[in-house]
């Protein structure tokens, strides 16, 4: 009964704002046609569609809240103006009562809480749409934060996404705008994305891969985990101090070097995405902070690890390509690449490709570099490339968004940050590791293992040959011969070539250096 109350006042909501115009505003059946003259008796749509889709989903609660944060970064499928809207979308949850977070931590330990913590804060430090965070001591003296997922999420969840998926279905099956949409993919996207959200372990692991991928840059300071006290609903973590980053004033007041916090942001982003495949997906404001204390002073703090993205070698080589050749203005090597990468059909013409690709990108040349968003030309390139029906990979929309948050911030910081010049570097140092000898060392090196366990097993191969009879042990013997053939080219090659190969890649690199930048 409690679904089908909740599915009437979801539908309500739905018209009330007026949202059946944004699904159903092309469809032709006289009878829908009908339906949406009789629903818009009284209402007012004077106000932008993307306003009342993000009003209507505050309305909804944190879970439709979320939603609409997660489909913002879905730039790929949305018109800027409803994404733009989506992407003002916060969670304005208000803490629940203490006693539920402390009965939940009670539950989760199995013991009373004066015999886990030494002190515990009944007031929340923070409050969001899926749980809250209390500061408490450990016995053995230790300051942490404990982050507690609010109760009964997992059954309210369950009932929104069932209408979510149903609502999905509706929306496809309306108009041809509706399934270009996609609506039950991305649905099915923000269900896996939310329940690993509830698994506070999976978060837990998350910081603790970064903590030890940043540990070496000494730019930002991300808290650890104490094992000990991580369960699925509970995390407790390091207790961090620091001022939050939307606080510039008292940062500058404090004698922070905003500039080099500013270059020092994008450092950070660009490291963990070139250099590890591994970064962290919502770096908005709030989940940022500023270390003022003598030892750390102006490193940055990172909180909230529930989204991450990863990127894959082929992922690396597609971006620092594609900004390389957008920065010579190479728009036929930009549209090689996308046809290369798979994503868009082989048939796909070049040249229409690399025709369309110009006229979204030249106009950024007519600024300097410094007002350059790399973030925005992503976005430009994936709304370009779904007229050629691209499918765009989601960690790269996810690193779009993600990269769209870091140049406000650090512009924020430093109106006059240049991204280009931090940026160039990873990238400089990325495109030459793929063509130079530390990455054929490492490949030598990932197959040795595979050649030490072949080795020993030749004798028995040769006299498992030599027993065949005579006719196969002929076309076995062509092969081996062309494959000794081949063989004899890659030793003469490697043994007589390597100074030819070691002077061929001193070339490579230089022109590789001239032609990028």
């Amino acid at each position: 009964m409690s679904r089908i109350f909740r599915g009437i006042f979801i539908v309500w909501t739905v018209l009330r704002f007026g949202l059946d115009e944004l699904v159903l505003s092309g469809f032709e059946k006289p009878w829908i046609k009908l339906i949406r003259r009789a629903v818009s008796v009284g209402r007012n749509l004077r106000a932008p569609r993307g306003e009342r889709l993000r009003e209507a989903l505050e309305s909804l609660g944190p879970i439709f809240v979320k939603f609409g944060q997660v489909m913002s970064t879905r730039r790929d499928l949305l018109p800027p103006d409803i994404a733009d809207e989506l992407a003002r979308l916060q969670d304005r949850v208000p803490p629940f009562d203490s006693a539920l977070a402390i009965a939940r931590i009670e539950k989760a330990f199995g013991r009373p809480l004066e015999k886990i913590f030494a002190s515990f804060d009944h007031t929340p430090i923070a409050s969001a749409s899926i749980a809250q965070v209390h500061f408490a001591v450990l016995p053995n003296g230790r300051e942490v934060a404990v982050k507690v997922l609010r109760p009964n999420m997992l059954p309210a969840i369950e009932k929104d996404l069932a209408l979510m998926h149903m609502m999905a279905g509706w929306v496809e099956g309306a108009s041809a705008d509706g399934k270009r949409l996609k609506p039950r993919e991305v649905v099915g996207e923000f269900d896996k994305y939310l329940h690993d959200e509830l698994d506070l372990v999976r978060e837990a692991a998350s910081a603790a891969q970064l903590r030890r991928n940043m540990a070496g840059l000494d730019l930002v300071m991300i808290p650890e985990m104490i094992w000990d006290y991580c369960m699925p609903d509970v995390m407790v973590m390091e207790r961090m101090k620091g001022v939050p980053i939307s606080q510039t004033q008292r940062l500058r007041d404090a004698g922070v070097d905003m500039k080099k916090l500013a270059r020092d942001g994008v450092t950070i982003f660009f490291t963990q995405v070139f250099r590890d495949g591994f970064f962290h997906g919502d770096m908005h404001p709030g989940n940022i902070q500023v270390s003022l204390e003598p030892e750390t002073f102006g490193r940055y703090i990172s909180l909230d690890f529930g989204i991450v993205g990863t990127l894959t070698e082929i992922d690396k080589e597609y971006l620092a390509q594609n900004f390389s050749a957008f920065f010579r203005r190479d728009y036929k090597r930009v549209a090689e690449l996308h046809i290369e990468s798979g994503w868009v059909p082989a048939t796909t013409r070049v040249d229409e490709l690399e025709s369309a690709i110009r006229a979204c990108c030249e106009p950024y040349f007519d600024r300097p570099l410094k007002e350059i968003s790399l973030g925005l030309v992503l976005m430009r390139l994936f709304q370009t490339s779904r007229r050629f029906h691209v499918e765009i990979q989601p960690q790269l929309v996810l690193l779009q968004k993600t990269l769209l948050n870091i140049e406000g911030l650090g512009r924020d910081l430093d109106p006059d940050l240049d991204l280009w010049s931090t940026a160039k570097p990873f990238l400089e140092k990325w495109m030459l590791e793929q063509i130079g000898p530390e990455k054929l060392l490492a490949q030598l090196k990932a197959e040795a293992p595979a050649y030490a366990k072949l080795l020993p097993l030749l004798p028995r191969l040769l006299s498992d040959y030599l027993k065949r009879p005579a006719d196969a042990n002929q076309r076995g013997l062509v092969e081996l011969l062309a494959e000794q053939k081949r063989t004899n080219k890659l030793l003469q090659g490697i043994i007589y070539g390597g100074a030819g190969f070691v002077l061929g890649l001193i070339a490579m690199q230089v022109l590789l250096r001239i032609s990028l930048f």
